[in-house]
C-alpha cells in the first residue's frame, strides 16, 4: 500500500507545474485585458482627435460666415439709405 517513489516525487512537480500553468493563464488573462485596455484607450484619443479638428472646423465657418454677414448687412443698409422708399419723411413740412 506504499506510493513508489517515483510517483511521489512527480507528484510536487506535477503541482508545480499546474501553479505554473494557473498563473500563467492568469497573466495571459491580464495581458489580453491590458491590451484591450490599450486599444480602447487609444479608439477614444482618436475619436477626441477627430471632435477638437470639427470643433476646429465649426469655429473657422463659423467666424467666416459673421465676417460675410457684416458684409451683406453693411451692403443692405448702404441700398436703403440711397433707396428713396426708405427715406424718412418729415410730415410736418407736408402739411404746410
Amino acid at each position: 500500500s506504499r506510493i513508489p517513489p517515483s510517483k511521489v516525487e512527480r507528484g510536487p512537480a506535477t503541482m508545480m507545474n499546474a501553479d505554473m500553468d494557473a498563473v500563467e493563464a492568469e497573466n495571459q488573462v491580464e495581458l489580453e485585458e491590458k491590451t484591450r485596455l490599450i486599444n480602447q484607450v487609444l479608439e477614444l484619443q482618436h475619436t477626441l482627435e477627430d471632435l477638437s479638428a470639427r470643433v476646429d472646423a465649426v469655429k473657422e465657418e463659423n467666424l467666416k460666415l459673421k465676417s460675410e454677414n457684416q458684409v451683406l448687412g453693411q451692403y443692405i443698409e448702404n441700398l436703403m439709405s440711397a433707396s428713396s422708399v426708405f427715406q424718412t419723411t418729415d410730415t410736418k413740412s407736408k402739411r404746410k
